[in-house]
């Protein structure tokens, strides 16, 4: 039966057996809800959101010097235009980081190339310590929902935690979708490549989900994360859990949309390892999805080079 809304879960009652089964739900059947009571306040979610208006109010110049074009490590802004999907331009304006870290001194496989420095703004400083302090809360957020996740198909809670022993890969963007009359595309309908995504909106909609053949309008809830379920994720489920396409329609003339979404993933030398699940979750599975144009490597920093290069073809040239 289509639904009307995304499930929300509740992420202080994950240690209840019930609201792990809500989850498992949510997670295979839809591949998206809303995350609630996760531990970071309204108050401190807005205060992101206004640093990220003020990222974007900067002059185009100061941007452009920070342009990912710069960076080896697919670090850095994106003005609109610069970033693809589906082979087709995205409008939206975009300021990327990831880990903090220096680049190999030896570049041994070429998913190292994604290994390195971020880029940070000089006239921007507190944009750095706000948004790597984010990024770690989230990750801690993150790896204890995966285990929740786990331990509801039946799995020891750790069953993931090899993949990312040492830190797990993460992503993160703040976004700007400008009005448009030209196209509505503020992004193509994709699917996320690691274990879940978490994207912090704005009081403007825009996001939407494909579920049972419809799209539905994913609309905005104060405080909560809206959690996606990750390619990587449906592969190390064999197929019961579900990366779900999704899109963002650019707004009306007049009018922009403000967000910031984070994506969590393997650490970058591993291969996703596939879980033996009880039988009644492998009956259920609906398969690993397969798609010719975007094939899904199990490890993890070659699918992620993979898509970071398809994405954004300058910098990857640059690399």
């Amino acid at each position: 039966m289509a639904i009307q809304q995304l499930p929300i879960i509740s992420f202080a009652q994950l240690d209840s057996e019930q609201e792990r089964l809500r989850l498992r739900w949510a997670a295979s059947e839809v591949g998206f809800f809303y995350l609630v009571d996760h531990g970071l306040s309204e108050h401190e979610l807005a205060q992101v959101m206004n640093l990220s208006r003020r990222f974007f109010g900067l002059p185009a110049a100061q941007k452009a010097g920070v342009d990912m074009r710069y960076s080896p490590h697919f670090r850095g802004y994106n003005a609109v235009g610069q970033e693809l999907t589906g082979g087709a331009m995205d409008v939206r304006e975009q300021f990327d980081w990831m880990n903090e870290e220096p680049a190999p001194t030896e570049i041994r496989h070429d998913w190292q190339q994604v290994i390195g420095p971020n880029l940070w703004p000089a006239a921007l400083p507190q944009l750095e310590h706000t948004l790597l302090a984010l990024s770690e809360r989230q990750t801690d957020i993150a790896v204890t929902l995966l285990r929740a996740l786990c331990q509801s198909m039946g799995m020891d809670a750790h069953a993931l935690d090899q993949s990312f022993r040492d830190s797990p890969y993460t992503h993160s963007k703040i976004i700007r979708y400008p009005g448009s009359a030209q196209s509505r595309q503020g992004v193509g309908a994709h699917k996320d490549p690691g274990y879940l995504t978490f994207v912090l909106q704005d009081q403007q909609s825009g996001l939407e989900v494909e579920h049972q053949g419809q799209w539905l309008d994913v609309e905005p809830m104060p405080g909560s994360f809206v959690v996606n379920i990750g390619e990587l994720l449906e592969l190390a489920s064999d197929g019961f859990l579900q990366a779900t396409n999704h899109r963002v329609r650019a707004p009306q003339p007049g009018t922009e949309r403000y967000s910031v979404a984070y994506f969590m993933a393997a650490q970058l030398d591993a291969t996703v390892p596939v879980l033996d699940l009880p039988e009644p979750l492998k009956a259920q599975s609906k398969g690993v999805s397969t798609d010719p144009n975007n094939p899904l490597l199990s490890h993890v920093g070659e699918n992620v080079l993979k898509g970071r290069v398809r994405s954004h073809p300058d910098a990857g040239k640059a690399a």
